[in-house]
């Protein structure tokens, strides 16, 4: 008997993923590391904004979003402390997925979640910071590049290829 395999799907994270997070990023973001404090915190503050990607039993890839502030997006690597009384945009913080769940519509799944998620929570706008070769992507999700001075200064610790950008909901 010949068994099908299984379908890629996405799930809750829990704390027992953090170290396949942490080498998912490894792998994914060569040029942006965030330790698994950063995870772990993403986690703790907003559970609902974070889910994993298994392909069969292979981790694929994840999904870390949560409520925050239009406009000032966390430097990298860097701990919340805690989220914003008033957040006033739903921002991914990242979205990671390994070479073998590409192309196959799983990244599109999870912003749709995120997207589903904003929605529910009442925000007006989705938001998150593009970096490497990833805003072509997210312009195909209808996201937009916003220009403005503070928000370019803010990006200093991704890099010059960062872009902020955002989505109406």
């Amino acid at each position: 008997m010949v068994q099908e395999p299984q379908q890629a799907r996405w799930r809750n994270m829990m704390p027992a993923d953090l170290p396949a997070v942490v080498q998912i990023a490894a792998c994914v973001h060569l040029d942006y590391p965030e330790g698994e404090h950063v995870f772990a915190e993403r986690l703790a503050l907003f559970p609902e904004g974070c889910r994993m990607l298994l392909d069969g039993d292979t981790t694929r890839g994840y999904l870390v979003s949560h409520p925050w502030t239009r406009k000032v997006p966390p430097a990298l690597d860097t701990l919340l402390g805690k989220l914003p009384g008033f957040p006033d945009t739903y921002y991914i913080h990242d979205l990671a997925l390994m070479p073998q769940a590409r192309g196959r519509g799983l990244a599109i799944e999870a912003v749709t979640a995120a997207f589903t998620t904003a929605k529910t929570g009442g925000f007006a706008t989705l938001s998150l910071v593009a970096v490497g070769d990833s805003k072509e992507f997210w312009r195909t999700q209808g996201f937009a590049v916003v220009r403005d001075a503070d928000v370019e200064r803010s990006l200093a610790s991704y890099g010059g290829s960062a872009h902020y950008m955002e989505r109406a909901i």
